[in-house]
């Protein structure tokens, strides 16, 4: 029984219009800010402790509708099913520590080794960002240089940048670089205009005989790349 329970924690997220991305790192280190300026483009000066949050933004798959889901986990130690829980349905994920903190650094190291344990092969092929938030503050209150954050990612042999979720520095840089590192579909943040205004001429002139697809142009299931390509809507 036990057996069993393991193989379905170790299981691959199943297979949705969802794409998952969670956010880890102790407390108090920017992952709500840095979620937040993502999606709402806010920020907050006050700290309030997350237990677990989830957001959510519409993105267009072709002729598909997807949802790129963002969890903001706990920085608690506190709920280790939610932490499992959260990783076996990732797609993604991104380690968060500040810079002003090598304490927030180490915390990641038990995060870290749980990802690879429940992942388990699949690990090289999922992507995963180490970040170093707060990059803004002073020489002074830095005790992780941007050396030190890309020698860890580099030991683990995962990605990493640097932020700051209060200037807006590699907000948006962060995850869609993160998203490019997704391996069985092309995901991206940006809007081509030029073909949806091309597409919506398209639509216009031709809508009688409905020879253009409602969210793509006639060659794109004719591209012949086995990804999947994603945009914003």
């Amino acid at each position: 029984m036990t057996e069993q329970k393991n193989q379905v924690t170790r299981a691959a997220p199943e297979q949705s219009n969802d794409y998952r991305v969670v956010v880890f790192g102790a407390g108090g280190v920017g992952k709500s800010s840095l979620v937040l300026r993502f999606i709402k483009g806010t920020f907050r000066e006050s700290y309030i402790p997350t237990i677990e949050d989830t957001y959510r933004q519409v993105i267009s798959c072709n002729k598909n509708i997807c949802t790129l889901q963002i969890t903001d986990t706990t920085g608690s130690h506190q709920f280790p099913a939610m932490q499992r829980l959260s990783i076996s349905k990732g797609h993604a994920f991104i380690l968060v520590y500040s810079v002003c903190s090598k304490q927030s650094l180490e915390e990641l190291r038990p995060i870290w080794a749980l990802i690879k344990e429940l992942k388990g092969a699949d690990i090289p092929n999922i992507p995963v960002m180490l970040v170093g938030n707060k990059c803004d503050e002073t020489a002074e209150l830095r005790e992780v240089s941007q050396a030190e954050g890309q020698a860890q990612a580099t030991t683990w042999s995962i990605s990493f940048m640097e932020t700051s979720a209060k200037t807006n520095h590699n907000v948006t840089e962060l995850f869609q670089e993160l998203l490019n590192m997704e391996k069985t579909r092309t995901v991206s943040l940006q809007l081509d205009t030029k073909k949806q205004k091309k597409q919506k001429k398209e639509k216009k002139s031709k809508d009688t005989n409905g020879s253009i697809p409602e969210n793509g142009d006639a060659g794109a299931s004719a591209s012949g790349g086995a990804k999947e390509k994603c945009r914003v809507m």
